[in-house]
């Protein structure tokens, strides 16, 4: 969820020049987008420590266990997070295990405009428009053996990132409605339906977007907690000796005397969401996140925790089986319990919300970058293009979250099951950080290391904590993960094949149109100054016979199209102009005319009157700027043919609006020619009445990859995997789905393709 309008988020990045108002209410506005997880996190973990069916831990262990959770948050979200991983966003100012992908590896035409269908005039222009790439390209020098590797690492903490989308509502609702029981105990058994009940809502209304509810989430979240540092605080006083759990010797002491390495497991509870301050940076900027966490949300949740373990060593057993709401100040019914009750039912909606919404962009971006099939997005708010609903997603996840919570039954067993994804995003951030270091930010080896080594001892016991975790629940997740990395790593390998293949059976438009053939043996017929071509594309002598040679004449002349087998090149076909415009969809960057075009000249023998090569480029952004969104070129080679590239963010949506070009080609036309561009302008207007958006559906083929019987074998499941697979899925999800407007508007042509 994005709370700015693009303008705004822009602003956002701005340097801040001492406490003005502006950094204040950014700050005030992180707290409902950011901090709605790890603030529902104490409604939980100290469960999560000691089981409600186990035995009450003796003081020492539990001032240890606060002490465990407290420097965990200090060294983590704290220290790694805030005063680190902040400085690591992208130039652009995004944050997120993506996006320290995308710079370590950014697209490789992200800042670049070199699309043509023609070939270099020279072998120095093409080495010019490489030293311009390179000039405008991050200065990344990570080898390219690493792509691959970090890619399928990147994919794997991505996906279960989409994991923590599925147990977030499930763990912050279910615990928040235990509080039901702790109140009348005859509810007890109820706690699972009603839960199933509130997840329905939630998962129900996403539909309607998140703008009419977004103004109250930081407000909410910033009462919620309020109310955790003044019930942390009152809480205290039952036992003040809970301060020495801010002696780090407790924390190692406790592992030392119960040698409990499960405790961790616990631990890490508390930390769930501290992945969201980074992700959400390009919401935001460094300052508002590190002022908001450090001053209010940090001391907010450690009084809350330091509450908790008071209220424990003083009354044992009975808080024990509910460790959040047993230890409300007040008697159990009273005012004080039921407002907690309410705003922790609220924020743990919000906490569902925003990682629903999270799994939405993420899903979002990995489509831009064909990393999985365009599923239809549906846009929620005409101010704030962050605000998406993908419904596919949303009813899988909550399919997934509602038999999650059916299963588990309490909120005990899920929390068991929820800290494996949270360890292995941090672990992932840690290592794409250290690579970011020596790569991309050019510091000395030996900071990376030593960051690697400190933040990443840490990630890894947490890690290894989590792991021991799995045959009690955390293999859900892990199951979870490892299905969508399957799906997102097999999407990649296929798409990029075809990918591979568009761009690399290109032709030049000279070898694809040829201008009308002039019958010179006439001699009644006075031929104009001409320039010869062979049927091939490439220039002849005066001596050549006329069979061999084609005319390139005027541009108002017919069209003839060669792009028939050698072998037909004797029946060239004339092509007729219409009164259309047609838009031809280049799926990949590069050189040459998409294989649509030279399809539809051999499908249907004519060509619209304005006719539009589009090429589309996925920035390393989130948004692009409306001004830097469309670039135009006219094509010299041919009358009414336009170069166009289309740029958008990786979180925005594919929205093509032909009538922007149509008002550039004009500007384009009325700037060359002022004199006698009306005539031309009158026909493109005319022509873009009736626009037709022409995109190929490759017929997807796997070759052979030899003779031995392994590689029979091989190329047998390669076979399998494209075309019983892949072809039937790229054949339900069209990159089309993606594109808004009418399908009435749009054409497929059909490519063979062997990959």
């Amino acid at each position: 969820m994005n709370p700015f309008s693009a303008a705004e988020a822009g602003k956002a990045h701005a340097p801040y020049k001492g406490l003005s108002w502006a950094l204040v209410t950014l700050s005030f506005q992180t707290l409902g987008i950011i901090y709605s997880d790890i603030g529902t996190s104490p409604l939980y973990t100290l469960n999560g420590l000691w089981p409600a069916n186990g035995p009450v831990p003796p003081t020492e262990d539990v001032i240890g266990g606060i002490s465990a959770i407290i420097w965990a948050l200090t060294l983590l979200p704290l220290c790694k997070y805030v005063f680190i991983c902040l400085r690591f966003g992208t130039t652009e100012g995004e944050g997120g295990t993506f996006a320290l992908y995308q710079g370590l590896f950014p697209p490789e035409l992200d800042y670049t405009d070199d699309d043509s269908l023609l070939a270099p005039a020279d072998e120095k222009a093409s080495e010019l428009s490489a030293d311009v790439h390179a000039a405008r390209a991050p200065q990344s020098t990570v080898p390219q053996r690493l792509r691959w590797p970090l890619f399928v690492w990147c994919l794997f903490g991505t996906a279960l990132t989409l994991a923590d989308g599925v147990f977030t509502p499930a763990v912050s609702v279910t615990s928040a409605v235990a509080g039901i029981a702790v109140a009348k105990e005859s509810v007890t058994n109820d706690v699972t339906p009603i839960s199933i009940v509130l997840l329905l809502v939630l998962f129900l209304a996403q539909f309607r977007g998140t703008s009419q509810l977004g103004f109250l989430f930081a407000p909410v979240t910033l009462i919620w907690l309020i109310l955790l540092a003044v019930t942390g605080i009152i809480n205290i006083v039952a036992y003040p000796g809970i301060f020495r759990a801010f002696d780090p010797s407790r924390a190692i002491l406790l592992f030392v005397r119960t040698r409990d390495y499960d405790i961790l497991a616990g631990v890490l509870l508390a930390l769930t969401g501290c992945e969201a301050m980074f992700a959400s940076l390009g919401h935001f900027n460094i300052l508002s996140i590190q002022l908001s966490f450090t001053l209010f949300v940090y001391p907010s949740i450690v009084l809350a925790y330091l509450g908790q373990g008071a209220r424990l060593i003083r009354d044992g057993e009975a808080v024990l089986s509910n460790l959040f709401y047993a230890t409300i100040p007040g008697r159990v019914n009273g005012p004080v319990y039921w407002i907690m009750f309410v705003f922790g039912i609220l924020a743990t909606f919000i906490a569902s919300q925003t990682l629903i919404t999270a799994a939405f962009s993420l899903i979002q971006q990995m489509i831009k970058n064909h990393v999985l099939p365009p599923l239809r997005v549906v846009h929620t708010s005409s101010k704030i293009k962050g605000q998406i609903y993908i419904p596919a997603v949303n009813w899988l996840l909550m399919i997934v979250t509602i038999v999650v919570v059916g299963t588990f039954r309490n909120s005990t067993s899920l929390s068991n099951a929820y800290g494996f994804s949270v360890a292995t995003v941090m672990f992932s951030t840690t290592v794409l950080i250290a690579i970011q270091m020596v790569y991309v930010k050019h510091l000395p080896i030996y900071v990376a290391l030593a960051f690697f080594l400190v933040f990443g001892f840490l990630d890894g016991l947490f890690w290894g904590a989590a792991l021991k975790k799995i045959p009690q629940g955390a293999y859900v997740p892990l199951i979870i993960g490892s299905i969508c990395m399957l799906i997102m790593v097999f999407w990649s390998w296929a798409k990029g094949l075809e990918d591979a293949f568009d761009g690399n059976h290109r032709s030049d438009l000279q070898n694809v149109i040829i201008r009308e053939q002039l019958h010179t043996s006439d001699a009644d017929y006075d031929a104009p100054e001409v320039s010869y071509v062979q049927r091939e594309g490439g220039p002849v002598s005066d001596s050549s016979s006329e069979s061999e040679k084609y005319y390139i004449c005027d541009p108002e002349e017919r069209i003839i199209s060669a792009i028939l087998p050698s072998k037909e090149y004797s029946a060239l076909l004339q092509l007729a102009r219409l009164p259309t415009c047609a838009v031809f969809h280049r799926m990949t960057s590069g050189k040459g005319v998409p294989h649509s075009f030279a399809a539809f000249v051999r499908q249907w023998p004519a060509l619209p009157r304005v006719v539009i090569f589009l090429s589309v480029h996925v920035m390393s952004v989130a948004e692009v700027e409306p001004e830097e969104r469309y670039t135009l070129r006219k094509v010299p080679a041919v009358r009414g043919f336009y170069v166009v590239i289309y740029r958008i963010g990786y979180r925005e949506t594919f929205n093509v609006k032909v009538e922007a070009f149509i008002d550039k080609i004009c500007d384009l036309e009325a700037r060359e020619d002022p004199v006698n561009s009306a005539a031309t302008i009158a026909e493109v207007r005319t022509a873009a009445r009736r626009v037709t958006h022409i995109a190929p559906h490759y017929v997807v083929t796997s070759r052979s990859l030899g003779s031995s019987r392994f590689m029979r074998a091989m190329s047998w499941m390669r076979a399998v995997l494209l075309e019983d697979i892949y072809r039937r899925l790229a054949t339900m999800f069209p990159d089309t789905d993606g594109w808004r407007g009418s399908a009435d508007e749009i054409i497929h042509v059909g490519v063979n393709a062997t990959l």
